[in-house]
């Protein structure tokens, strides 16, 4: 057995293999360049671009998501992706939350203070996430875990 087998046998279940990491990095690269270019909206949901640091690389990270209206200001993103962990970019960004800026398409990369949602924050965002997108509502009902709610506000507002 060679040490990536061994590596993907010993994988927990509902995480994302080799082949899925990659296929997502390399989806990930090719719509940020999208919503750089042209703009950003997939199934309905407008797109941004999160910029983290990696937790144990310290090397930039991005990744787009959909984000939501806080009506403050802000953007809500949604850490639903990941099986059954958090998505690794919501790892990186409870690791450096002072180190997390996004970009929508047509402006320059805005830094951000990272804050997740309380229960009871996130009970009160939830209703307007769930009715702009019912796809990520659907997976959060199915999910044996609960996806946190993170509020992007732009440095100095």
């Amino acid at each position: 057995m060679t040490s990536q087998q061994t590596q993907e046998a010993r994988r927990p279940k509902g995480t994302p293999g080799a082949l899925s990491r990659w296929i997502q990095r390399r989806a990930n690269v090719s719509t940020a360049k999208k919503i750089r270019r042209k703009g950003g909206q997939m199934m309905g949901m407008d797109l941004l671009v999160l910029h983290t640091v990696g937790r144990r690389t310290g090397e930039a990270r991005e990744n787009p998501l959909a984000w939501f209206d806080d009506g403050a200001g802000g953007r809500l993103v949604v850490a639903s992706g990941g099986g059954s962990r958090h998505p690794g970019w919501f790892a990186n960004l409870a690791a450096h939350p002072e180190r997390v800026a996004f970009e929508v398409h047509g402006s320059a990369v805005t830094p951000a203070t990272a804050h997740v949602l309380d229960d009871a924050e996130r009970a009160r965002a939830w209703p307007a996430i769930a009715a702009a997108a019912p796809t990520i509502d659907k997976h959060q009902r199915k999910s044996d875990r609960q996806y946190p709610v993170v509020r992007l506000v732009p440095a100095g507002a």
